[in-house]
């Protein structure tokens, strides 16, 4: 049991920052967007990664720069992308609220779920490196990962569906546009932080 508190904590200090992908599934939350749906990807994607860094993927990664080097290009990219996009939501005073617009298809939303999550190079040296290397020194490292595991669900469920009370807060276009304003600064300063690394 001491494995699998291990493992839900660590992860917690990992995944609690807000990033790109907490910054997605806290948006889609509060639009009540396809809500389970991205929890599910989040959660499933996490313990897939968490699982490949326990069985030493990260030790692969850390001996191909080159890889990790393109992720961290194209994740820039990506998310400097969806920064300008935020941005113009920010900038638009005449725009309807999100929660006025139409929702997005749910292929739509898992494609951009999942380029949040697996185009993102933090989840890579997070989840898969650091995480990994640090569960292979419990000695019960698969609990440790199961623990990781029930953090990152207990996380993105609470994330996504406590959104939800804070939608009325945000029934206000003004309000979505400092969200959005917020949303385009994190995802500048995270694509500028990968671009300078």
């Amino acid at each position: 049991m001491a494995s699998v508190l291990a493992g839900f904590g660590f992860s917690l200090t990992l995944i609690v920052a807000i990033g790109a992908q907490n910054a997605f599934v806290l948006r889609q939350g509060l639009r009540r967007e396809h809500v389970l749906a991205v929890v599910a990807v989040c959660a499933v994607s996490d313990a897939v990664l968490i699982t490949a860094g326990i069985a030493g993927l990260g030790a692969l990664l850390t001996q191909a720069p080159a890889a990790l080097t393109a992720v961290r290009w194209g994740g820039a990219a990506f998310l400097l992308g969806y920064a300008v996009l935020a941005a113009r939501r920010a900038l638009r005073p005449g725009t309807l609220s999100p929660l006025d617009r139409p929702p997005a298809t749910l292929r739509t939303t898992l494609l951009a779920c999942l380029a949040f999550t697996f185009l993102n190079p933090h989840v890579y040296l997070d989840t898969v490196v650091l995480l990994g290397a640090i569960a292979n020194q419990d000695p019960q490292q698969w609990l440790f990962g199961a623990g990781a595991a029930a953090a990152s669900a207990t996380w993105f469920t609470a994330l996504g569906f406590g959104a939800t009370r804070l939608a009325p807060l945000l029934a206000r276009p003004s309000a979505w546009r400092v969200v959005d304003a917020l949303i385009a600064a994190v995802m500048t300063a995270l694509a500028l932080s990968l671009l300078l690394s």
